[in-house]
């Protein structure tokens, strides 16, 4: 693609930056027929193509952007499966995010929009105005009725009763046995919140098998919450009280691994280094942090997990989230070490598409992601699994709203098999296992091939035209 940006517009690192990725876009357009919004809308302005175009304009002009352009970039998921099919590998990632970033600091939203983003901005990394925050939401959820539309989307995600479960201010946690591994754990903010049951879970299994866990207080929020609504000045400040905190481990005791238990906070700390690029005090360490940084599944194969002693022959339905399978390639991973707990894992149907949860997506486009998670959903029972499994809090609260079957963190899965504590979401769920000659290990290679997805009106039926992924 040709662009036409001055000189003085290419003296900034970022214009830079997307003039580079810009150029490397050919408009093949196979990355149409994967995009979510693009099959639920059909139309080319919300599909990565359209959207480039879009992007190109509004950087080129260098003045606040239309308001067609700010509707069409605020529909983008950024789910990322656009990269995954690009022939050329197209950086749309970050292109998207310099695209935020400049409608963020040029364009003047409606008040009522404002002050809904700037309140998710600040509430959500922070665990306890997040946590007072559901407090008022669990006191507003009788009225939902009257709730504004966006509001009403909001209430039924926060969940019934307090997250049981224990929290701990420990931030050490010692291996049980000799120390074979030093690795820290990130908490993150929303999670610990919602589901503090999925850290503990983390850090039992890491320690049964030989990890020292280290969960450093002054490492919270990832920045990625802010950088997808175009706040990146928040996000670095986020991501540089990380790595101070992370380096401070490193260059003392050590670290063998930084663990991530929600991918898409995974996937921006793997991006540090990008994130941090033009900050000359703190980009070295920050590519330090990046290339120790990990997603949980990856870790533990590397720890090459025995087999369990007894075997959890359920049927699970594996969730890709967005931000594992396209961001960070991470596909294998999970699957595997599921099978080898004894868990039947199956496929989900149009598996690349988004559930529609998206960091705050499914609160700023309710509609959008009502429809993607009932479609998610839909597949996801398809497949007649006992249990679904996913490694992401958001897809785990967006897909909990439409799945009739339990849906559990993968690594909570992993803990009990090897010894730990029932997942909580399966409570009062009688699951009856599978005969053991039942139980199958096949490898995701074998499952994987072209996905077809079927392109459908707003509201139709699925009838229609079908794409291939």
């Amino acid at each position: 693609m040709k662009t036409d940006f001055t000189e003085a517009q290419l003296a900034q690192p970022h214009l830079a930056e997307a003039d580079q990725i810009l150029r490397s876009c050919q408009h093949f357009g196979f990355c149409t027929s994967g995009c979510p919004t693009y099959v639920l809308l059909h139309d080319e302005n919300d599909g990565p193509r359209g959207r480039i175009d879009l992007i190109k304009e509004m950087l080129e002009s260098d003045a606040p952007p239309t308001d067609k352009a700010v509707e069409h970039i605020d529909r983008c998921l950024s789910c990322m499966s656009c990269m995954t099919t690009c022939a050329v590998k197209v950086d749309y990632m970050h292109l998207v995010d310099t695209a935020r970033a400049h409608i963020a600091a040029t364009y003047k939203r409606p008040l009522a929009e404002r002050l809904l983003r700037r309140t998710l901005g600040y509430v959500l990394p922070r665990p306890a105005m997040f946590r007072l925050a559901l407090g008022m939401g669990r006191l507003m959820a009788p009225f939902e009725r009257f709730a504004p539309a966006k509001m009403r989307h909001m209430l039924r995600l926060v969940p019934p009763g307090a997250a049981a479960g224990p929290s701990t201010q420990q931030t050490v946690f010692p291996s049980q046995g000799p120390r074979k591994w030093r690795v820290a754990l990130l908490a993150g903010c929303v999670q610990p919140v919602m589901s503090p049951h999925i850290n503990v879970a983390t850090i039992a299994l890491l320690t049964r098998f030989g990890c020292e866990v280290v969960v450093p207080r002054s490492a919270g929020c990832c920045g990625s919450l802010n950088l997808h609504m175009g706040d990146t000045d928040a996000a670095r400040g986020f991501a540089r009280a990380n790595v101070a905190s992370w380096l401070h481990e490193i260059d003392g005791e050590g670290l063998d691994a930084i663990l991530i238990n929600a991918s898409g906070c995974g996937t921006t700390v793997k991006d540090y280094a990008h994130l941090l690029s033009e900050d000359t005090e703190v980009a070295s360490g920050a590519a330090r942090v990046a290339a120790l940084a990990m997603d949980f599944s990856e870790w533990l194969v590397r720890m090459e997990l025995p087999p369990p002693e007894q075997a959890r022959r359920y049927r699970v339905a594996y969730h890709d989230a967005c931000s594992l399978r396209n961001a960070q390639k991470v596909t294998a991973q999970p699957r595997k070490l599921l099978r080898k707990a004894g868990f039947e894992v199956v496929d989900v149907p149009e598996s690349h598409f988004c559930c529609g949860s998206a960091g705050t997506y499914n609160m700023l486009q309710p509609e959008l992601a009502r429809q993607l998670g009932e479609r998610k959903a839909e597949n996801i029972a398809s497949t007649l699994p006992q249990i679904v499994a996913a490694g992401n809090i958001g897809c785990i609260t967006q897909i909990g709203l439409y799945a009739r079957v339990p849906i559990v963190h993968t690594v909570e899965l992993l803990d009990w098999a090897y010894g730990g504590a029932l997942p909580q979401a399966l409570n009062g769920h009688e699951l009856e296992a599978l005969p053991a000659e039942q139980a199958i290990d096949a490898s995701p290679e074998e499952t994987a091939g072209a996905q077809v997805i079927r392109f459908v009106n707003n509201n139709a039926s699925r009838e229609g035209d079908v794409g291939v992924w």
